[in-house]
């Protein structure tokens, strides 16, 4: 890390960095708690609107720091997640982009579903005590600022489908296939 990164990087602000994956580019955010947010096709308009929007949210400057040591492990362990080395992230996370029943689905989600198994989102529902509240599982998943790394690609419709995904149901897709839930797609 060079030493205007260093600077840069204090604990008021938000590292953030575009990385590339077999989905396409990731927008990583992490503050000083633990990695914020992840976000899909994070191409540059993606990426304004993504900022401005945590920015405001937390109240916190975004400073562009791809070297940072916030995102060093974030960077390392989706790289390995991606090559097939990685079943389990292990990072702090930073919950902050979420609250009540969505934080509470969320954190089930990330340490109950593990990799290569999926869960219907009603299953989930009763995993936390609510199970009438499958529509409400899906609005939590939609709202995921951790997609991959809090897996709600994991989550399917109690028949056998998809369900949605707001990263387009082609990257979740892959995602399964990745974990091998799925085959891999012919083209």
């Amino acid at each position: 890390m060079n030493s205007d990164t260093q600077d840069r990087d204090t604990a008021q602000d938000i590292a953030w960095a575009v990385v590339e994956s077999d989905i396409g580019p990731l927008l990583l955010a992490a503050t000083d708690r633990g990695l914020v947010s992840v976000c899909f096709h994070a191409d540059a308009a993606v990426r304004e609107k993504l900022l401005a929007q945590l920015g405001a949210r937390l109240g916190k400057e975004l400073v562009e720091a791809p070297e940072s040591a916030r995102l060093a492990e974030p960077i390392r362990q989706l790289a390995a997640y991606f090559a097939g080395g990685l079943r389990e992230f292990t990072l702090p996370l930073d919950w902050s982009l979420t609250s009540g029943f969505n934080r509470q689905v969320l954190r089930e989600l990330a340490t109950g579903v593990p990799y290569g198994a999926v869960v219907g989102y009603g299953d989930l529902a009763r995993r936390v005590g609510q199970p009438g509240a499958a529509q409400a599982v899906g609005s939590a998943m939609g709202s995921n600022p951790l997609p991959v790394v809090v897996p709600c690609h994991r989550v399917v419709e109690s028949d056998g489908g998809l369900g949605g995904f707001g990263g387009g149901l082609e990257t979740k897709r892959l995602l399964l296939a990745l974990e091998g839930v799925l085959p891999q797609p012919l083209f």
